[in-house]
């Protein structure tokens, strides 16, 4: 056996180089081990997932999959969030990869994993305490924002999908109000990670955050993990989690759409921009929708002011020494400009 520091082509000759049995049992136990070190200190089976499949290689999301479902066995009790993440994932398609391609994979992976930290325990792990379950949303309300927000994806008319968009915000407020003002249930604030993709990531992270406040709900954002933490009753998050997904497949048509035909560097500036302009316009969208559902309801403001204060007390209790972001640069005019235009365009629900 050797030890030490290797290169990765050299690493990978040596296990190529000695038994199968013998190389295929040392690769899969330091895998296990950052698995079970990963999934133990935080990393939920659909977050890890997605970490690891849009680095583009399906043998090291299929290794993924296979390690969550291997994780549950003989641990009790289980969270049931978890449980589910584990057992949807897509597992490995058509055809097992030859032993070669798996070990290249493998090894690969093994090297990403051991990068990962340790992130704050959402859910927790299978084997651990369980804690309180979230009081999710409503499904026939969630599905009918879901409906709405689908249309506005859909159409080609500017002012349709700024109507569907709308009804989806009053649908979310009005729930919102039906669940604060319901007889006394024992709801306590949670957080969820929700995946931000790139390019454009810081934008797409204000887009986010937006949508968040504009819901009562409070964002922290990991750019070093690709994601952002929502803290908030888990039926806001539900309606906050729908409404960012809609409201930026729509800015992204919007955007293909206006850029200009020439230029890579001006169709960066132009994209940043537009992402900046629709983000604040957005926010501002959505908080004068929320704010309009909420007038009637006066009597409700104490109950808000309660719930923000249990939702900020949450993120500080998880993230004591946040700090804010710098904000980006706009450097196109016409992009800011287009990105305002589409954020008055954009559906609501």
């Amino acid at each position: 056996m050797r030890r030490g520091a290797l290169e990765f082509e050299a690493g990978l000759d040596a296990l190529t180089g000695v038994p199968a049995a013998e190389a295929d049992s040392a690769l899969q136990a330091a895998l296990k081990a950052e698995f079970d070190r990963l999934f133990g200190n935080g990393w939920q089976p659909a977050e890890l997932h997605r970490a690891v499949a849009r680095r583009g290689n399906p043998i090291q999301a299929g290794l993924v999959a296979e390690a969550a479902v291997t994780f549950l066995t003989g641990r009790t009790p289980v969270d049931e969030r978890w449980k589910s993440q584990a057992e949807s994932l897509p597992a490995f398609q058509g055809r097992r990869p030859d032993r070669i391609a798996v070990m290249d994979a493998s090894l690969s992976l093994l090297c990403e994993l051991r990068l990962l930290p340790a992130i704050e325990i959402l859910v927790p792990p299978p084997g651990t305490p369980l804690t309180t379950v979230p009081h999710h949303g409503d499904q026939r309300i969630l599905g009918r924002v879901r409906a709405l927000l689908a249309k506005a994806e859909a159409t080609d008319f500017a002012a349709e999908a700024e109507a569907y968009s709308a009804k989806a915000q009053e649908l979310i407020t009005r729930y919102r109000i039906e669940v604060i003002t319901a007889p006394a249930v024992d709801v306590v604030p949670f957080a969820r990670r929700i995946g931000v993709d790139h390019p454009y990531e810081n934008e797409k992270a204000s887009l986010l955050d937006a949508v968040a406040r504009a819901n009562n709900c409070r964002c922290v954002w990991t750019p070093e993990l690709g994601f952002s933490t929502i803290f908030g009753f888990d039926a806001d998050i539900d309606g906050v989690e729908l409404l960012y997904t809609s409201l930026l497949v729509q800015a992204n048509r919007a955007m293909t759409r206006d850029e200009p035909a020439k230029g890579k560097a001006r169709v960066k500036a132009f994209r940043r921009s537009f992402l900046v302009a629709y983000a604040i316009r957005i926010g501002q969208r959505l908080r004068e929708t929320a704010d309009r559902e909420m007038a009637a309801r006066s009597d409700l403001l104490p109950v808000l002011r309660n719930r923000d204060v249990q939702v900020q007390e949450a993120l500080t209790k998880v993230f004591p020494n946040t700090v804010r972001a710098r904000g980006s640069r706009v450097d196109s005019l016409e992009g800011w400009d287009s990105g305002r235009a589409a954020a008055d365009e954009a559906q609501l629900g």
